[in-house]
């Protein structure tokens, strides 16, 4: 077993001492880099460099040769799950992920095929061992997947939306239908997820991209719940060292107090949210992780650096010595400059180690 030589990422989250705040980037092996838009086109599409474990080892490093970064995140897509399950995903330029098949009835979720995602997405698996191997021990591997509620949407709008009108109409007319795909989702991500941790996945994160769409209740009812589940039924120790599991909702800072029941290690922040706040809402229960505004690396080096120090002033405000990742408070756009992250990333290791 390779030795870590870089764990303070994992500690962080387990809110254990650490040197300096760590700091990875949502999106952070993207279009932003030409290398990976070099290798995009190799690729031929963006599923065909997802399920070549080359390409998909090649750009998951790649933003670890430029940048300091304190871990590394798999590179795949939060809709392999809904793919292996017969709905056929595919890219449109410009439109985004689409399905050549929706689930609108009961008899939809009902029909959904068997799912093992060690044989169904075998490429993912082999996609994480390869990734883990060529790290070295360098930094741990995030694996990730999509939380139910978000699934669920791709899979009964036939794609992205705004509002979201098929799903909010099923939750509303026919939530019995509704909640039957989400636990069947929730399942298929617990035996994801644990896949990935047996692959040598060293953390995992849910991505729960859409769940700030919900109003206060159903966001618990619809999107927590399920959350919670996956939670419960995660392997939380890899070979002698726990696994700490994040979970980020995207628009959902205001419901920290809840999400803290769910057991997990940390959460996830975008930038609505003032960090000092959830700091002390959450009151060292749990660890925390973002919540700069994707689009501060449009800036000058100087505005970076402001708001990244402005923002470590935040995590740190309340005398905590651990307990918080910086981050984005989404994933980095394809407009950034590449120069821009490495300003917000060595100020985030060198300004916090002044409250460490």
């Amino acid at each position: 077993m390779t030795t870590l030589k870089n764990d303070r990422f994992l500690r962080a989250l387990l809110r254990e001492p650490v040197d300096t705040t760590p700091v990875w980037m949502m999106r952070q092996a993207g279009r932003y880099l030409p290398e990976y838009r070099e290798t995009r086109a190799k690729a031929g599409d963006f599923l065909s460099l997802c399920k070549n474990n080359d390409f998909a080892c090649e750009v998951t490093l790649q933003p670890l040769r430029r940048y300091d970064l304190d871990a590394a995140i798999l590179f795949s897509d939060i809709l392999t799950v809904p793919d292996a399950l017969g709905l056929g995903l595919y890219f449109e330029a410009g439109e985004g992920p689409k399905f050549h098949k929706t689930i609108r009835t009961e008899q939809d979720v009902a029909s959904l095929p068997n799912f093992n995602a060690k044989s169904d997405l075998d490429y993912v698996m082999n996609a994480v061992s390869t990734i883990r191997s060529a790290l070295g021990g360098q930094v741990p591997l995030i694996g990730f997947s999509g939380s139910p509620w978000t699934l669920a949407t791709y899979m009964v709008e036939g794609g992205s939306s705004k509002d979201f009108r098929y799903t909010k109409q099923m939750m509303y007319a026919q939530p019995e239908v509704l909640h039957a795909l989400l636990d069947r989702l929730a399942i298929a991500v617990i035996d994801y997820l644990n896949a990935q941790i047996d692959a040598g996945a060293q953390a995992v994160q849910i991505f729960d991209s859409w769940g700030g769409a919900l109003a206060h209740r159903e966001y618990i009812e619809f999107s927590l719940n399920y959350m919670q589940k996956i939670v419960a039924g995660l392997k939380r120790e890899k070979d002698g060292r726990k696994v700490p599991v994040i979970l980020f909702t995207k628009g959902g800072g205001q419901w920290l107090e809840p999400m803290v029941a769910t057991g997990a290690d940390a959460f996830g922040l975008d930038w609505t949210t003032p960090l000092n706040v959830a700091r002390q809402t959450v009151n060292g229960r749990a660890a925390l992780q973002g919540n700069l505004d994707p689009a501060t690396l449009y800036g000058t080096p100087a505005s970076i650096e402001k708001a990244t120090k402005a923002m470590l002033d935040d995590a740190y405000a309340h005398g905590e010595k651990t307990g918080y990742v910086a981050n984005l408070g989404h994933g980095i756009t394809q407009w950034v400059d590449p120069a821009n992250p490495k300003v917000f990333i060595d100020t985030v290791h060198e300004y916090s180690a002044k409250y460490l």
